[in-house]
Protein backbone atom coordinates (compact mmCIF):
# COMPACT_ATOMS: atom_id res chain seq x y z
CA UNK A 1 0.00 0.00 0.00
CA UNK A 2 1.65 3.28 -0.93
CA UNK A 3 2.28 5.92 1.51
CA UNK A 4 -0.40 8.22 -0.15
CA UNK A 5 -3.42 5.61 1.04
CA UNK A 6 -1.81 5.06 4.08
CA UNK A 7 -1.98 9.00 4.78
CA UNK A 8 -5.38 9.41 3.30
CA UNK A 9 -6.39 6.62 5.92
CA UNK A 10 -4.74 8.41 8.72
CA UNK A 11 -6.25 11.43 7.72
CA UNK A 12 -9.49 10.41 7.31
CA UNK A 13 -12.01 12.25 9.31
CA UNK A 14 -14.26 9.61 11.16
CA UNK A 15 -15.14 11.77 14.45
CA UNK A 16 -15.39 15.12 15.41
CA UNK A 17 -13.66 16.53 18.76
CA UNK A 18 -14.85 20.21 19.84
CA UNK A 19 -12.03 22.28 21.37
CA UNK A 20 -14.12 23.11 24.51
CA UNK A 21 -13.96 19.32 25.74
CA UNK A 22 -10.34 19.93 26.03
CA UNK A 23 -11.52 22.40 28.87
CA UNK A 24 -14.18 19.90 29.74
CA UNK A 25 -11.84 17.24 30.33
CA UNK A 26 -9.46 18.97 32.62
CA UNK A 27 -11.83 20.62 34.66
CA UNK A 28 -13.21 16.71 35.33
CA UNK A 29 -9.81 14.92 35.34
CA UNK A 30 -10.74 12.96 32.70
CA UNK A 31 -8.17 10.02 31.91
CA UNK A 32 -7.36 8.79 28.31
CA UNK A 33 -10.39 6.05 28.63
CA UNK A 34 -12.73 8.14 30.00
CA UNK A 35 -12.07 10.42 27.03
CA UNK A 36 -12.29 8.08 24.55
CA UNK A 37 -15.80 6.93 25.74
CA UNK A 38 -16.89 10.67 25.68
CA UNK A 39 -16.24 11.25 22.32
CA UNK A 40 -17.46 7.88 20.98
CA UNK A 41 -21.04 9.01 22.53
CA UNK A 42 -20.28 12.57 21.44
CA UNK A 43 -20.25 11.44 17.77
CA UNK A 44 -23.16 9.15 18.14
CA UNK A 45 -27.06 10.18 17.00
CA UNK A 46 -28.52 8.26 20.16
CA UNK A 47 -25.84 7.36 22.37
CA UNK A 48 -26.08 3.83 24.19
CA UNK A 49 -23.62 1.40 26.01
CA UNK A 50 -23.14 -0.94 23.02
CA UNK A 51 -19.81 -2.58 24.15
CA UNK A 52 -19.17 -4.06 21.17
CA UNK A 53 -19.30 -0.94 18.52
CA UNK A 54 -17.25 0.64 21.28
CA UNK A 55 -14.23 -2.07 21.66
CA UNK A 56 -14.58 -1.72 17.88
CA UNK A 57 -14.19 2.05 17.25
CA UNK A 58 -12.08 2.85 20.46
CA UNK A 59 -9.81 -0.46 21.12
CA UNK A 60 -11.12 0.02 24.57
CA UNK A 61 -11.42 -3.29 26.44
CA UNK A 62 -14.60 -4.61 28.36
CA UNK A 63 -13.29 -3.43 32.01
CA UNK A 64 -12.14 0.00 30.64
CA UNK A 65 -15.61 0.82 28.90
CA UNK A 66 -17.38 -0.01 32.12
CA UNK A 67 -14.92 1.63 34.73
CA UNK A 68 -15.06 4.60 32.26
CA UNK A 69 -18.63 4.64 31.82
CA UNK A 70 -19.23 4.24 36.31
CA UNK A 71 -16.64 7.16 35.93
CA UNK A 72 -18.16 9.33 33.84
CA UNK A 73 -21.66 8.72 35.84
CA UNK A 74 -20.05 9.68 39.10
CA UNK A 75 -18.64 12.99 37.88
CA UNK A 76 -21.84 13.82 36.59
CA UNK A 77 -20.92 14.31 32.84
CA UNK A 78 -23.43 11.39 31.71
CA UNK A 79 -26.63 10.06 33.10
CA UNK A 80 -28.60 6.98 32.05
CA UNK A 81 -32.59 7.77 31.48
CA UNK A 82 -34.90 4.67 31.72
CA UNK A 83 -37.75 4.91 28.65
CA UNK A 84 -40.58 3.18 28.28
CA UNK A 85 -41.30 2.48 24.31
CA UNK A 86 -44.48 2.22 22.34
CA UNK A 87 -44.06 -1.74 23.06
CA UNK A 88 -44.10 -1.54 26.54
CA UNK A 89 -40.46 -3.05 26.38
CA UNK A 90 -37.62 -1.20 28.85
CA UNK A 91 -34.65 1.32 26.95
CA UNK A 92 -31.79 2.81 28.64
CA UNK A 93 -30.74 5.96 26.64
CA UNK A 94 -28.01 8.23 27.64
CA UNK A 95 -27.94 12.09 28.53
CA UNK A 96 -25.06 13.86 27.44
CA UNK A 97 -26.83 17.36 28.16
CA UNK A 98 -24.55 17.76 31.26
CA UNK A 99 -21.85 17.63 28.86
CA UNK A 100 -23.47 20.08 26.57
CA UNK A 101 -23.64 22.64 28.98
CA UNK A 102 -20.23 22.23 30.64
CA UNK A 103 -19.07 23.16 27.02
CA UNK A 104 -21.80 25.99 26.42
CA UNK A 105 -20.67 27.25 29.65
CA UNK A 106 -16.81 27.82 28.70
CA UNK A 107 -18.37 29.31 24.96
CA UNK A 108 -19.90 32.17 27.05
CA UNK A 109 -17.03 32.39 29.01
CA UNK A 110 -14.80 32.88 25.87
CA UNK A 111 -17.82 35.70 24.76
CA UNK A 112 -17.72 37.98 27.93
CA UNK A 113 -13.73 37.88 28.16
CA UNK A 114 -13.57 38.95 24.61
CA UNK A 115 -16.59 41.62 25.89
CA UNK A 116 -14.18 42.48 28.29
CA UNK A 117 -11.18 43.34 25.67
CA UNK A 118 -13.38 45.14 23.74
CA UNK A 119 -14.54 47.62 26.51
CA UNK A 120 -10.93 47.96 27.25
CA UNK A 121 -10.41 48.62 23.87
CA UNK A 122 -12.93 51.30 23.68
CA UNK A 123 -11.39 52.80 27.07
CA UNK A 124 -7.75 53.20 24.98
CA UNK A 125 -9.45 54.99 21.90
CA UNK A 126 -11.87 57.73 23.87
CA UNK A 127 -8.61 58.35 25.79
CA UNK A 128 -5.78 58.43 23.25
CA UNK A 129 -3.51 56.40 25.13
CA UNK A 130 -2.87 52.53 27.01
CA UNK A 131 -4.88 52.12 29.93
CA UNK A 132 -2.74 51.58 33.54
CA UNK A 133 -3.40 48.23 34.93
CA UNK A 134 -5.06 50.42 37.79
CA UNK A 135 -7.15 51.39 35.23
CA UNK A 136 -7.78 47.73 34.15
CA UNK A 137 -8.82 46.53 37.57
CA UNK A 138 -11.40 49.60 38.05
CA UNK A 139 -12.90 48.83 34.58
CA UNK A 140 -13.24 44.91 35.19
CA UNK A 141 -14.64 45.85 39.17
CA UNK A 142 -17.55 47.36 37.31
CA UNK A 143 -17.91 44.43 34.74
CA UNK A 144 -17.76 41.75 37.90
CA UNK A 145 -20.28 43.93 39.92
CA UNK A 146 -22.93 43.24 36.86
CA UNK A 147 -22.51 47.25 35.52
CA UNK A 148 -24.28 46.63 31.89
CA UNK A 149 -21.38 47.32 29.60
CA UNK A 150 -23.41 49.96 28.14
CA UNK A 151 -24.28 52.03 30.95
CA UNK A 152 -20.08 51.99 31.77
CA UNK A 153 -19.77 53.24 27.78
CA UNK A 154 -22.43 55.95 28.20
CA UNK A 155 -20.78 57.30 31.31
CA UNK A 156 -17.16 56.86 29.62
CA UNK A 157 -18.68 59.17 26.86
CA UNK A 158 -19.99 61.91 29.13
CA UNK A 159 -16.52 62.16 30.73
CA UNK A 160 -14.90 62.47 27.29
CA UNK A 161 -17.29 65.04 25.95
CA UNK A 162 -16.64 66.93 29.05
CA UNK A 163 -13.31 66.91 29.37
CA UNK A 164 -12.33 64.15 31.33
CA UNK A 165 -10.14 61.08 30.85
CA UNK A 166 -10.62 60.22 35.00
CA UNK A 167 -12.39 56.99 35.85
CA UNK A 168 -13.27 58.59 39.47
CA UNK A 169 -15.46 60.81 37.45
CA UNK A 170 -16.87 58.00 35.81
CA UNK A 171 -17.14 55.67 38.76
CA UNK A 172 -18.83 58.33 40.48
CA UNK A 173 -21.37 58.61 37.65
CA UNK A 174 -22.02 55.20 37.08
CA UNK A 175 -22.31 54.99 41.77
CA UNK A 176 -25.27 58.25 40.74
CA UNK A 177 -26.90 55.91 37.86
CA UNK A 178 -27.16 52.84 39.83
CA UNK A 179 -28.50 54.49 42.93
CA UNK A 180 -30.88 55.99 40.54
CA UNK A 181 -31.71 52.44 39.42
CA UNK A 182 -30.66 52.60 35.62
CA UNK A 183 -29.37 49.41 33.91
CA UNK A 184 -28.59 50.56 30.48
CA UNK A 185 -28.29 54.42 28.51
CA UNK A 186 -32.18 54.04 27.65
CA UNK A 187 -32.66 54.13 31.23
CA UNK A 188 -30.24 57.69 32.13
CA UNK A 189 -32.50 59.57 28.45
CA UNK A 190 -35.94 58.67 29.86
CA UNK A 191 -34.87 60.04 33.09
CA UNK A 192 -33.62 63.20 31.37
CA UNK A 193 -36.82 63.44 29.58
CA UNK A 194 -38.95 63.15 32.60
CA UNK A 195 -37.31 66.54 34.04
CA UNK A 196 -39.11 69.48 34.22
CA UNK A 197 -38.50 72.38 31.79
CA UNK A 198 -35.42 70.26 31.03
CA UNK A 199 -36.67 69.02 28.04
CA UNK A 200 -33.83 70.04 26.16
CA UNK A 201 -31.06 68.54 27.57
CA UNK A 202 -29.32 66.09 26.35
CA UNK A 203 -27.31 62.76 27.83
CA UNK A 204 -23.57 64.29 27.41
CA UNK A 205 -24.61 68.02 28.85
CA UNK A 206 -25.59 67.26 32.51
CA UNK A 207 -24.46 67.67 35.57
CA UNK A 208 -25.23 64.48 37.44
CA UNK A 209 -23.32 64.63 40.38
CA UNK A 210 -25.59 68.24 41.06
CA UNK A 211 -28.51 66.29 40.26
CA UNK A 212 -31.42 65.74 42.90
Amino acid sequence: MSNSILEGLVKEKDFYFKKHLFKVSLDHNLILEELLLLIYFLNQDAPSLDLKNIKEITSLKDNQIMESFTSLTVKGLISVNVVKKADGKINEVLDLSSVYRAMVSDINTDIKEKTKENIFSIFEKEFGRTLSPIEFEIINAWLKSGTNEELIVAALKEATFNGVSNLRYIDKILFEWNKKGFKKEEDVANHLKKKDDKESVVLFDYNWLDDE
